[in-house]
């Protein structure tokens, strides 16, 4: 990557996260939730204030349940390589309206 014309501490910890696991073993490429994405969208909507980017973000969030892409898996490792966000297994996982999935 050295020479690009792209350069970013983002592509920085992906290209580390890949020298470490070049296959992504063991990332499954879900999201967790906390909760927090869905309050804020929620409150957003409640108050009248567009928030298209954070609602598109809790939307990605979702869509990254059940689906076992590779770009999924390498946004897990860049996660865990800028502040140890572990995958958390599905049950652990906030589903629709704040409750732990079974």
């Amino acid at each position: 990557r050295r020479g690009s014309v792209i350069s970013s501490w983002l592509l920085d910890l992906t290209a580390a996260a890949l020298a470490e696991n070049p296959t992504l073993d063991g990332l499954a490429g879900r999201v967790s939730d906390s909760g927090e994405g869905r309050w804020t969208v929620k409150a957003a909507v409640d108050v009248g204030v567009p928030a298209p980017v954070l609602a598109a973000s809790l939307f990605e969030r979702f869509a990254s349940r059940g689906e076992d892409h590779y770009a999924n898996q390498v946004l897990s490792a860049m996660r865990l390589q800028f502040g140890g966000h572990h995958e958390l297994p599905a049950g652990d996982v906030l589903e629709a309206g704040g409750r732990k999935a079974e």
